[in-house]
């Protein structure tokens, strides 16, 4: 998941704080009182009493027990409530067509970008069904695979993923990266790029941390052994260090690490010559500052390049004296300027502000690739360095997303990939001197595009804000106001939602279904003023946007509210879990995915500290605290409310958003549930956040989705 600033505060939108907040003040409920309430006897959730007073208000926290993910107690629950979803999802008899089908769709080759090493192509790629993608060399682009590395060895059950780092300069090492069942912490190995086989090197304690190659080492991140649960237990002093190869981690060398701010992030990476060690530090997820060494300097020490932590910038590359760097400084939707490396004063714009968002720019080939954002659609142009010479490079469609032309700068070729609603990731090559892409790869979906259609729509919020919306669904579909319709969102962390093929989404469209995504304030579409437009004391702006997107779909005659589901992940599940607190009628169906719940308490877990710049701190003042606490779910959920049919999503190694967040909003949910929807949690073993998440995983996880959806809107298979 991103500077606290000055900004208007208004409480207008919190009502009675007694009646919004039941689990302020005092309020306590059980889940025996509730249960003549809702049919399901939901397996039983301790209530004990815990009072916090924040800023002379008593907040209750009945379920805090749940947060130790060690205790024998909790490990029980969670048992009991797998039990229990597993026993419900069972009798659903949409799952095992929906499984079936999802398998049979999701069944196709997967090729990721190919990657070039010395004279060597690497790739992943994944046959359909393996659980991981395996890594595969080829000595020309069409030459014969040969296996590097296949994760799917490393693990009983696939849940451990392998991604290659960076390489050493003489391509004969090069830093793999693995995951062990979706946890964030990561395990980096060193390989030999000619035999395939470990060197030995094995580092650990490493997380949010790539890999940059000087010399007989390489630069990487890393945080002390955690006190008490890997899983929970708070991240501190995020430090840099050099790692020699041949020697143990107990002898890498400390280049950073900032013993006066221990909730900091630390990112050191080297430019391409060499010449440079960059090191970007964070207080969070939003604003970061700049910092350089000359290496080839004597007793050279850190320079800033960027000081502060009020803009958002990112480094290219050091070209012809200068550093080149994406930033929002005097540019809310950012530009590209040229630093002197001898006078860091000294500006200059490479690629000015525009009236479209630069998302970002690679350095390749000795050539400026820059990605633009068009109403949440991307754009690429091609210019010299000196950003001179700019022309448009041909993507197969306008409205669609792309990433990729990374590469070195002596490179003559680089890939990337494209992507919409209805187009399949497909790979191309794109030839820097003919200045022509060809297709590479695209997979053979089973599934006909042109059945397909997908549009932008525009609509306004409660302030008055437009907010621009994707829609998807079969051509030709009738708008009888009564289709099953998944609203999905983020909205936050300046993270922009684009166009993007998931496989998944047949399941919907096929079954007369209606897919919409709109992209809310907070992220990143429109650059920092959106995003800010959607945070901190404005964070209710993306909740009103979301609720105003299931309005459209009911006013232009796609459903009603008997037939919408709404959808988030992360931020998103907290836009899921605050929507069906403060409408609660508004969807007939929630999917709060790995969200953040406790609003008040986030900042105490792994690296939630990070979030404080988007959220800001209920510790931190009165009107942080009051602003969170009038929008937290689990602290917003009331006593005999009929809320959606709700399956909240967690994974017992999630350690970003720790699955402590969704145990207490069900326990809570589920003791406050009125009427005959039922509120379910899965969670998954040997599951994290979402990323490397095993293909066996995945079928089973969105054929429970679609069918707890389809059944709850009352549609037969």
């Amino acid at each position: 998941m991103k500077k606290l600033r000055h900004l208007p505060f208004s409480l207008s939108h919190l009502a009675p704080i007694c009646i919004l907040m039941p689990l302020l003040g005092g309020c306590t409920n059980n889940n025996q009182s509730m249960e003549s309430k809702n049919p399901f006897h939901y397996p039983s959730s301790r209530v004990e009493s815990i009072v916090d007073t924040l800023w002379d208000t008593e907040v209750v926290d009945p379920y805090r027990w749940l947060e130790d993910d060690r205790s024998e107690e909790t490990e029980a629950w969670v048992d009991a409530q797998i039990e229990f979803t597993q026993k419900h999802l069972e009798s659903n008899p949409w799952r095992g067509p929906l499984r079936d089908r999802f398998e049979s769709i999701y069944n196709y080759e997967k090729i990721g970008m190919p990657r070039k090493i010395g004279n060597r192509y690497f790739l992943a790629k994944n046959d359909g069904l393996q659980n991981q993608s395996v890594w595969y060399v080829r000595e020309t682009l069409d030459g014969e695979d040969h296996v590097f590395l296949d994760p799917n060895t490393l693990s009983e059950d696939g849940t451990v993923t392998a991604s290659l780092g960076s390489a050493s300069q003489d391509d004969n090492f090069i830093a793999v990266i693995q995951n062990a069942a979706g946890s964030d912490w990561q395990e980096i190995h060193v390989y030999d790029l000619a035999s395939g086989k470990p060197h030995g090197d094995v580092l650990k304690w490493v997380k949010f941390s790539g890999t940059s190659w000087v010399g007989n080492g390489f630069y990487y991140s890393r945080y002390p052994a955690p006190e008490g649960s890997e899983f929970s237990a708070e991240n501190t002093f995020h430090s840099v260090y050099y790692h020699e190869i041949g020697t143990d981690q107990s002898e890498d060398r400390l280049v950073f690490r900032n013993n006066d701010e221990p909730n900091r992030y630390h990112f050191a990476y080297a430019t391409e010559d060499r010449q440079f060690l960059i090191l970007s530090t964070s207080t969070g997820t939003d604003g970061n500052s700049i910092h350089f060494m000359d290496l080839k300097a004597p007793n050279a020490q850190w320079q800033e390049l960027i000081g502060g932590f009020s803009h958002r910038s990112s480094l290219v590359e050091h070209s012809n004296g200068r550093f080149l760097v994406v930033t929002d400084t005097d540019a809310p939707k950012y530009r590209l300027v040229g630093i002197s490396t001898s006078d860091v004063t000294n500006w200059v714009d490479i690629i000015p502000e525009s009236e479209h968002l630069l998302e970002g720019v690679n350095s390749t080939g000795d050539q400026l690739f820059a990605t633009y954002l068009q109403n949440a659609c991307n754009a690429v142009v091609r210019m010299d360095m000196d950003g001179q010479n700019p022309r448009e490079i041909g993507l197969p469609n306008a409205a669609g997303s792309t990433g990729g032309f990374g590469g070195k700068a002596d490179a003559t070729e680089t890939f990337y990939a494209f992507t919409s609603f209805t187009y399949p990731t497909s790979i191309y090559r794109y030839d820097l001197a003919t200045d022509k892409s060809t297709l590479f790869v695209a997979p053979e979906v089973d599934f006909n595009p042109e059945q397909f259609e997908s549009k932008q729509v525009w609509y306004t919020s409660k302030d008055g804000s437009s907010v621009p919306m994707f829609i998807v669904h079969k051509k030709g579909l009738e708008l009888d106001g009564n289709r099953p319709t998944y609203l999905y969102a983020y909205g936050g962390f300046n993270i922009s939602l684009t166009p993007s093929f998931s496989p998944s989404l047949l399941l919907l469209l096929e079954n007369d279904g209606v897919y919409a995504m709109p992209n809310l304030r907070g992220g990143g579409e429109f650059g920092e003023e959106w995003h800010e437009a959607g945070m901190l004391l404005k964070k209710q702006n993306v909740f009103d946007d979301f609720i105003a997107a299931g309005e459209y779909l009911f006013d232009e005659g796609y459903t009603n509210s008997k037939r919408l589901a709404i959808a988030g992940g992360s931020n998103g599940g907290l836009l899921v879990g605050a929507t069906m607190t403060q409408r609660p009628e508004l969807a007939a169906v929630a999917f709060p995915a790995v969200g953040v719940m406790d609003m008040l308490r986030y900042h105490q877990f792994t690296i939630g500290w990070g979030w404080i710049p988007e959220y800001g701190c209920a510790d931190s003042s009165k009107a942080d605290f009051l602003n969170l606490a009038g929008y937290s779910p689990y602290h917003n959920l009331a006593p005999g409310t009929a809320y959606p049919a709700t399956m909240v999503t967690t994974a017992d190694h999630d350690d970003r958003v720790v699955p402590a967040h969704s145990f207490k909003f069900a326990a809570r949910l589920q003791a406050c549930q009125a009427g005959t929807r039922p509120a379910l949690i899965r969670i998954e073993k040997n599951a994290g956040h979402g990323a490397g998440k095993p293909t066996s995983k995945i079928l089973d996880e969105q054929a429970d989705k679609w069918a707890f959806m389809f059944h709850e809107m009352g549609l037969k298979p």
